[in-house]
């Protein structure tokens, strides 16, 4: 057996009598599920069975926890990454995920992004500006409506046009009929604008419903699609992002919030090793509560210099504004994606001219 390890560091409340124990405890249940002293085989007590790497006091009575765990028990798959390193420690309250440490051939195995911050940018001609986004909302309206929505939106030059997450395969607007129309839309308002608007369709159901989503999505042009890689499994995104090397993933994150694993190491790092091209994250002061160090750290993880994987492009999203284009890209830098939704769709009639303020707005201030 190969004697690879992953680092895995947990932050952990536990009173200082009981720390290493409870090290134990972790690194036992992250690992083999059983008392040590029952298991027979040399190998497996040497190779397997996780090891605790070191236990730190940051006050408190919360401690950082570093586990060694086999890189062998992951095989490269991403459900099983996350089951190894969070799994059964997930169902106790004590302990949050901070970081997932890869030895250098699990990264290359699971291999990143296939197109990435440096594809995306070729798409639009090499471009080293931010780019923009924004997204088709609310729940409820035709496919018809929402194709009014995108046409509108792309005339404003918008880089990137997604479906609201919760779009789905609603009767109301069915992906089948949905897609096709938004696509002509946005094709029509391109030609007028002469600007290269991608329009991403809301990927959902089991993998072989996304299959036929992205087969649709192909035939009628298009290379960007959205998924939520919390609601549709990490090893979905994984399979679709190797069975679709054209195509590009924008990973949302709804439902993220939902485990103890920090926002940095699982929309940041993981859905970027996973194989995201961009990953939609809450901005600082929006309507979510995340901080600006907690945005750093995730924007930081997804285009961090890494020999074996391409860059994620991060995208901060939820409740942002025109008014703050130049305070968020003095903050990111021009390796981002900005999505305004909501404070956009606020101009109802003049969705336009807004969308236009808007690439406006990030095309002064958002160039390298």
């Amino acid at each position: 057996m190969t004697r690879s390890r992953l680092q895995v560091i947990f932050h952990v409340q536990s009173e200082a009598a009981l720390i290493d124990a409870r090290a134990r405890a972790i690194a036992i249940e992250q690992s083999v599920e059983m008392p040590p002293a029952a298991i027979d085989d040399a190998a497996i007590l040497r190779d397997i069975v996780g090891a605790v790497d070191g236990v730190a006091d940051l006050g408190g009575g919360l401690f950082e926890v570093r586990i060694a765990l086999a890189a062998a028990t992951v095989g490269n798959d991403a459900g099983q990454l996350l089951n190894m390193a969070f799994g059964n420690t997930s169902l106790h309250d004590d302990a949050v995920l901070r970081d997932v440490i890869l030895p250098a051939e699990l990264e290359e195995g699971f291999g990143g992004p296939r197109h990435g911050l440096a594809g995306l940018r070729q798409r639009f001609g090499g471009t080293h500006r931010a780019f923009t986004c924004s997204a088709l909302k609310p729940q409820g309206l035709t496919a018809d409506r929402l194709a009014d929505l995108a046409e509108r939106f792309a005339r404003g030059r918008l880089d990137f046009i997604k479906d609201d997450h919760g779009i789905a395969d609603q009767a109301y607007a069915p992906f089948a009929e949905r897609v096709p129309a938004i696509a002509a839309a946005v094709r029509r308002a391109v030609q007028a604008s002469g600007h290269p608007t991608r329009y991403l369709p809301s990927l959902s159901g089991d993998l072989e419903q996304m299959h036929r989503q992205v087969r649709l999505a192909r035939n009628e042009g298009l290379d960007t699609v959205l998924i939520a890689p919390m609601v549709a499994g990490v090893a979905t995104l994984q399979a679709l992002v190797r069975a679709w090397p054209e195509v590009a993933f924008f990973a949302h994150p709804t439902l993220g919030g939902a485990a103890r694993i920090v926002p940095e190491l699982l929309i940041g790092k993981l859905f970027r090793l996973f194989g995201a091209d961009a990953v939609i994250f809450p901005n600082f002061g929006g309507r979510f509560g995340y901080s600006q160090d907690t945005c750093r750290r995730l924007a930081h993880n997804a285009t961090a210099p890494n020999p074996r994987l391409r860059a994620s492009v991060p995208v901060p999203a939820g409740g942002m504004t025109v008014e703050r284009v130049p305070e968020i890209l003095d903050f990111y830098g021009t390796d981002v994606m900005l999505l305004l939704g909501g404070s956009l769709l606020e101009a109802r009639e003049r969705l336009t001219e807004a969308t236009t303020a808007f690439t406006d707005a990030v095309a002064r201030h958002g160039r390298g």
